[in-house]
Order: structure tokens, then C-alpha cells, then sequence
């Protein structure tokens, strides 16, 4: 009797372990049923001798890569909401005079957003992804201007600096962080670049970011303070900047109380952009002399990296993250 009951127990146990690795297996799979499959959008200087530069994309782990654009003149992508990737394009248009287009990250259907001549610069939305916020060419308007998905002007704003770049909107679409200047360009004297907050009626403008007084590395061309990018859930600005001889990821928080180096990777790091569950940091990474840019995926909670990219192309750039698909 006492074996058999002995063999009932072990029966019983071995039929409650199965069940147990059973239903975990089962939640796992769910989890990773309910994860977001994202795609990793980036510009191939595809063809230096005719300047045609083209839109790529590819899997998480680097598999898949695709040219999504073919086109034989420029196109550049700076930001995806969901799974709409936006790339501005001069095709049929002059070299380099930019208009707003919007696809999938297969490239499938695309269709043009606005009659807008844009500046090449980043940009974002607001509103559930029914306004973007973009830089005009110059000759354009000299003003940031949020426009409707259909391409229609919502509202114009105002910086009062002469050089405005890269807005990204923050505290639900109610204030803009932007790249600014205080001259015209980096060619005349007293740039001096940082970013900056900004209400939506051009009031109360505070300086977020301040580079080391003593620190001349940058020299006059290099970022001291690139495109601003939020992290989606610690609600910090990450951005470029060329300290110590060196381009690393820098944040500030959005009262500009606190700055700080943000990672500690061996190779120059420079546009960047966060997945929007705030677990993957992709990164453009380079070497000192730039002859070679890689895209690199950074786990934001271990900071293990992986290069995605290999050396079939010299310059492969800015990242941003899109949606594979939504059930939306």
C-alpha cells in the first residue's frame, strides 16, 4: 500500500509540475503574442556619386533589410507614429527641396501629406498622431508650423531665436523642445547651440541644456546639443553632444534642473531614437573619423547592444522605430 500510494504522489506531482510548465509556457506566449513587433527605420546613403540616399528598413535582430523608397533623388526618414513612417522626398521637385510623404515600413502606398516645403529636420505629433510639428525651409517661413495630417496649417509658433531646429512636442503636445541657435548658423560666430522649451504661444522660452564652458571639442560644426528625443516613460530629453573629443547620449529633464551623461558606450553615438515602450534605444553609431556608421539596438534596462548593421553601406542613419502593424 505505502508504494503505491508513493508512486499516486509522484504521479500527482510530476502531473502538477506539467501542468504548471504548461500554463507558464502559456503565459509567456501570450505576453509575447501581446508584445509590439516593431521594424527599425534608417537612412542608406545608397549612391554618394549621384547623391541619392535612400530609406531602409529592418527586423529588431537586423534581419530583413529593405530598401522601402527606390527613388532616385533624396529621401529621408526622421520619425514613424504607430505604423505610419513619414520620409521627406525631393522627388519631382528640385534637388534637395523637400516635401512630407507617409507609408508603412514596407514602403507599401505611399502618399504625400503636405504642400509644405520642409527644411530637412526631425519632427513629432501630438493628439494621438493627428498633428505634426515641422521645420519649413527658411525661404518658406521661418517659423515652426503644426499641420493636420491632410496638410492643413494649424498653428504657427514662433521661437524669437534665429535658428530653430528639430521641434519635439512634450506634456501632451502642450510645449515644444527644440534645437536652437543664436545666430542664423553655425557659420557665424556666437551659435552657441542648445535646446530649448517653449510654450505653444512662444512664451516663456527656457534653456534646457548648457555645454561645459571649458570644453572646445565640439569645435564650431560639431553638435553641443543635437536633436531632442523623450524617452516615452521616464519623461527625460535624450540628445547627441560632442564632449571630452567624444559624441555620447546626454538627457535633461524637462525643467532643465538636472543634466547627465547617459551612456557609456566605446564608439560616438548620434541620432537615436526610443521605442515607444521605452524598453530599445536605437543608436547611430560611428567611428572617430566617421568612415563608417552602424545602427546600433540598445535593451534599455541590461544597456546590452547589438549592431544590426554590417559595411554594405558607409552611412547608415537615424533610426526611428515603426510599427509593423496595428489593430487600430
Amino acid at each position: 500500500m505505502i508504494k503505491y500510494a508513493i508512486e499516486a504522489c509522484l504521479i500527482l506531482l510530476l502531473t502538477t509540475l506539467i501542468s504548471c510548465g504548461e500554463r507558464n509556457k502559456s503565459v509567456e506566449e501570450s505576453n509575447k503574442i501581446n508584445e509590439p513587433e516593431y521594424a527599425i527605420a534608417y537612412n542608406v546613403l545608397y549612391n554618394d556619386s549621384t547623391d541619392n540616399y535612400e530609406v531602409f528598413t529592418m527586423n529588431m535582430d537586423g534581419s530583413g533589410k529593405q530598401n522601402i523608397t527606390n527613388l532616385s533623388g533624396v529621401e529621408w526618414t526622421y520619425y514613424s507614429f504607430k505604423d505610419k513612417l513619414y520620409f521627406i522626398s525631393d522627388k519631382d521637385t528640385c534637388h534637395r527641396c523637400f516635401f512630407l510623404y507617409e507609408t508603412n515600413f514596407k514602403g507599401e502606398n505611399p502618399k504625400k501629406i503636405s504642400d509644405l516645403q520642409l527644411a530637412d529636420s526631425w519632427m513629432s505629433s501630438r493628439n494621438g498622431g493627428q498633428e505634426l510639428i515641422v521645420e519649413p525651409r527658411r525661404k518658406v517661413d521661418s517659423a515652426f508650423q503644426i499641420i493636420n495630417i491632410n496638410g492643413s496649417l494649424v498653428q504657427r509658433l514662433e521661437t524669437g531665436l534665429p535658428y530653430s531646429a528639430d521641434p519635439l512636442f512634450v506634456n501632451n503636445g502642450n510645449q515644444v523642445v527644440f534645437r536652437g541657435g543664436m545666430t542664423k548658423s553655425k557659420l557665424i560666430e556666437g551659435f552657441n547651440e542648445a535646446l530649448y522649451i517653449i510654450d505653444l504661444d512662444g512664451n516663456n522660452r527656457k534653456q534646457l541644456t548648457h555645454y561645459p564652458e571649458n570644453d572646445t571639442t565640439a569645435g564650431k560644426f560639431g553638435y553641443k546639443a543635437g536633436t531632442p528625443k523623450l524617452h516615452p516613460t521616464e519623461n527625460f530629453i535624450s540628445y547627441q553632444s560632442k564632449q571630452n573629443g567624444k559624441y555620447s547620449l546626454y538627457a535633461v529633464t524637462l525643467d532643465g534642473s538636472k543634466q547627465w551623461k547617459l551612456t557609456e558606450n566605446q564608439e560616438n553615438e548620434g541620432w537615436h531614437d526610443w521605442s515607444p515602450d521605452g524598453k530599445w534605444l536605437a543608436i547611430e553609431l560611428f567611428d572617430n573619423d566617421q568612415t563608417q556608421f552602424h545602427i546600433g539596438l540598445m535593451n534599455w534596462k541590461t544597456k546590452e547592444i547589438k549592431v544590426l548593421t554590417d559595411t554594405s553601406f558607409q552611412y547608415q542613419q537615424s533610426p526611428n522605430f515603426v510599427l509593423k502593424m496595428t489593430n487600430e
